[in-house]
């Protein structure tokens, strides 16, 4: 028989065992080739027009070529650890290592080629979907279609094909260190056995919950005081560690350590359920904690910016809403006439607002808390701020005293920072004399665009009060805006064609002009674009690592085979053995998804007010979805063990 004979031989007898690995390949070039498809689809011109677009998609089939690449070198060594025996097998009838390297990589080829084959098309086909939902969370009208991209698959054959010389680079290592004994038994190295726990161990589980509880509290009051820029980072550096390293011990000893109890609390008496569940996994994760606080950690920084992407994209039109009050704004008196005009010979009904600005010196100390001492760099600025003074006359919703204060525009992020009090003194100075007034209410009601008041709150004061303070004006304070105009549009379905006009005219490239259907477009699309990448990426990561477990239980239930064997010999029913391994699947998947979900909400929860106006139900929705697909590797591992259960006897 020649060598060629024997390769193809030996790949047709043990092709039906490769399905595992062929799934991996095909669905890694299936990922990156539709996600490289959209990157060059003419299409996406609208999309990726402007540099961060462009940027981002680069950015993101880069962390791609990541993902893919780990996903496929794990799959790898699975397969060839499974192929040990047939290995040791070849050298001892007299093949020389090189001999054995050259048959595995000519496999290897074939199913490459097979796989890069199957994996284009399946890639093909995803990309109009792909290119569907792209548009769809953009607000982009455009009708998606197939668009087979040579440059996409010259790329997509680079990148595979470097990542087979990685392959062939892992095989003639692991041929070369391996003798023909190890061979023999690299599938049946037994996994860490303990008998029981040691004083070490309990501190180390002791110590995990304890890094990972430090984490959550940093993380809780990161934003919380306002710290400068190193002290921000050195906290940050902080809280990672803290969370990376008590997830490693949690998994290295805090699993065995509460587990340990639960046995301790059942007096020993243990049935076949606790035996398959709750020893398994005591022993097993920890010999696997290092490959499970990986995982834990990207997942919690899957679902963490995802959940931040969703809340930027979800709170796009709250955002806009808050921060440009009308239709339209138009700082100056002299600029009105050149859009209502065309307004008007459109036969777009409007209505106009106008409110008089005046700008005074603050001092806001008597009304804010800082939460972080003296230091506080926003300390000196209360102490002398400008701030915009309107009159209760253009705010129709509030009536102030004579000698009160409202504050209106807040910002929630500002509100982070600043903690404004209720009662307290705010003292406004002219060039003259001071104005001491007492502030009763704070509102995140937007009366003026966030462009003019800087995102600071606006003072709205009484009539008379902003007359006698229009009087004392301070003249080297030479504020930019004097006066503000809102147009509103009566007609909601003309909004669309007025903002067209406003776009054909030069008022938008001036500040203080700005159109709120042009600024939630310019929002929907930069945070759509982000959110359908990040999305992308966090399904990749969860297809993969949800794969990278799922093969990890495959190899755990062809090990443990014989152990089935025996129990079913004894007298247990299938039902008996599936129950224990349902309950240890729950903690083999449910553990490392409950943890990434638990880092990532602390994660989410100290910052996300920097990204949006809601947290709550984008975070859920995005928790939902990835717990839901999560699940499924779970379902498909309890099948792949009910087949095992049903053939060990």
């Amino acid at each position: 028989m020649t060598l060629n004979q024997l390769i193809f031989r030996n790949f047709k007898k043990n092709f039906k065992h490769y399905y595992v690995y062929i799934f991996a390949l095909m669905f890694s070039v299936g990922l990156y080739f539709s996600f490289v498809t959209l990157q060059f689809d003419p299409a996406m011109d609208e999309t990726k027009g402007t540099l961060k677009g462009a940027a981002a998609m680069k950015a993101g089939s880069v962390l791609l070529i990541a993902i893919v690449s780990v996903f496929i070198l794990y799959a790898n060594s699975l397969f060839i650890k499974r192929r040990g025996k047939e290995i040791g097998l070849f050298q001892l009838i007299g093949m020389t290592k090189g001999t054995v390297f050259r048959i595995l990589s000519f496999e290897n080829l074939l199913l490459y080629i097979v796989s890069l084959l199957m994996g284009v098309l399946l890639g093909f086909s995803m990309s109009r979907l792909l290119m569907m939902i792209l548009f769809n969370v953009t607000g982009i009208e455009d009708v998606a279609t197939l668009h087979f991209s040579v440059a996409a698959l010259t790329q997509t054959l680079i990148v595979f094909a470097a990542i087979y010389v990685l392959i062939l680079l892992m095989n003639f290592i692991y041929i070369k260190r391996q003798s023909i004994l190890a061979l023999f038994r690299s599938t049946s190295v037994a996994q860490e056995r303990v008998q029981r726990m040691s004083w070490f161990q309990i501190v180390i589980g002791i110590s995990g919950l304890l890094l990972i509880g430090l984490g959550y509290y940093l993380s809780s009051i990161l934003f919380s005081k306002v710290l400068m820029m190193q002290q921000l980072f050195l906290l940050m550096i902080a809280i990672l560690a803290s969370v990376i390293i008590g997830t490693y011990l949690f998994y290295k000893g805090s699993v065995s350590f509460l587990f340990q109890l639960v046995r301790r609390r059942k007096g020993g008496y243990l049935n076949v359920r606790d035996v398959l569940s709750l020893t398994s996994i005591m022993f097993r994760m920890k010999s696997n904690s290092l490959l499970l606080t990986i995982i834990t950690s990207l997942s919690a920084l899957a679902i963490g910016l995802l959940s931040l992407s969703y809340i930027s994209y979800y709170s796009a039109e709250k955002s806009v809403e808050q921060s440009i009050p009308a239709d339209f704004s138009i700082a100056k008196d002299e600029n009105i006439p050149e859009f209502t005009d065309e307004l008007q010979k459109e036969g777009i009904a409007y209505e106009i607002d106008k409110i008089a600005l005046q700008t005074l010196q603050a001092d806001i100390t008597g009304a804010v808390s800082f939460g972080s001492g003296a230091d506080n760099p926003f300390a000196e600025l209360a102490e002398e701020t400008e701030m915009t003074v309107i009159s209760d006359r253009d705010v129709p919703s509030i009536k102030v005293g004579e000698n009160e204060v409202y504050f209106m525009n807040q910002m929630t992020l500002l509100d982070s920072f600043l903690k404004f009090q209720t009662n307290g003194e705010v003292v406004f100075s002219g060039k003259e004399g001071t104005y001491p007034l007492l502030l009763k209410s704070i509102s995140e009601e937007t009366v003026l665009p966030i462009r003019i008041s800087s995102g600071f709150p606006i003072a709205v004061v009484s009539e008379s009060m902003y007359k006698e303070m229009s009087w004392d004006l301070d003249p080297s304070l030479s504020p930019e805006f004097t006066q503000y105009t809102g147009i509103h549009i009566k007609d909601r379905s003309q909004v669309k064609q007025a903002d067209e006009i406003f776009r054909e005219t030069e008022l938008r490239i001036w500040a203080g002009n700005e159109s709120k259907y042009e600024e939630f477009t310019k929002q929907k699309q930069n945070m759509g674009m982000i959110l359908f990448i990040v999305g992308f990426l966090g399904l990749a990561f969860l297809v993969t690592s949800g794969c990278i477990i799922y093969f990890k239980q495959m190899d755990e239930s062809e090990d443990e085979k014989p152990n089935y064997t025996i129990l079913r010999k004894l007298g247990f029913t299938q039902n008996d053995l599936l129950q224990g391994v349902q309950l240890k699947q729950l903690f083999n998947f449910g553990i490392p998804l409950v943890v990434g979900l638990c880092h990532s909400y602390f994660a989410v929860k100290s910052g996300w007010f920097l990204f949006g106006t809601e947290m709550v139900t984008p975070m859920l929705i995005v928790m939902l979805i990835y717990t839901v697909l999560y699940s499924i590797f779970g379902v498909l591992s309890v099948l792949n063990y009910k087949r095992v259960i049903r053939e060990a006897l």
